[in-house]
């Protein structure tokens, strides 16, 4: 039995919900999405609440049920408050600047890194922290894992760039021989 599968989405008036057949679309003022789900998957949609049931009683269908259930969720979230991710770039001369349509990092490479900033998603730099906005959860996730990627913290100093919630565990360095 799937917790989040059986969990009834409630939409707020904020966003709009449509089942077509296998498809759901939720949009807002700004913005819509659409998910496509799979056949072992019966949507419900009634007085603003969104459920799902298996088709079946094998591990597919139930799995296929929680994911969903999910994914939808995500999508509400994400049309009627947003995703929210925070980056914090540490380290002496590394810099950040939102340039046009690109974010430009100085990471202590031999030339600037220029990152463009995908549709749907919206990006504010403070002195060394990132703040990266969007709708859709799994893009806003993916954009600041991609950010970091350029430069992991490392474990000596903690320079890098890492997720401001992120704890890096420090090393000691080398002790010299007596």
């Amino acid at each position: 039995m799937s917790r989040i599968g059986k969990r009834i989405i409630e939409i707020p008036s904020s966003v709009q919900a449509n089942v077509e057949g296998s498809k759901l679309l939720f949009k807002n003022s700004k913005e819509k999405h659409e998910l496509e789900t799979h056949n072992r998957v019966k949507i419900t949609l009634e007085n603003n609440q969104l459920s799902f049931q298996p088709v079946g009683e094998d591990a597919q269908s139930r799995a296929y049920w929680g994911t969903y259930g999910a994914l939808a969720n995500n999508i509400v979230i994400g049309l009627s408050t947003g995703f929210t991710k925070t980056l914090e770039v540490n380290g002496v001369g590394y810099k950040v600047a939102l340039g046009n349509k690109t974010l430009d990092l100085s990471l202590g490479f031999s030339h600037p890194v220029k990152y463009p900033i995908p549709a749907g998603i919206e990006m504010v730099v403070e002195k060394n922290t990132i703040t990266i906005k969007g709708s859709d959860k799994q893009k806003v996730g993916q954009v600041a894992a991609e950010i970091r990627s350029f430069r992991p913290p490392e474990p000596y100093k903690g320079k890098g760039v890492k997720y401001s919630n992120e704890v890096i565990i420090r090393k000691a360095g080398k002790t010299a021989k007596k």
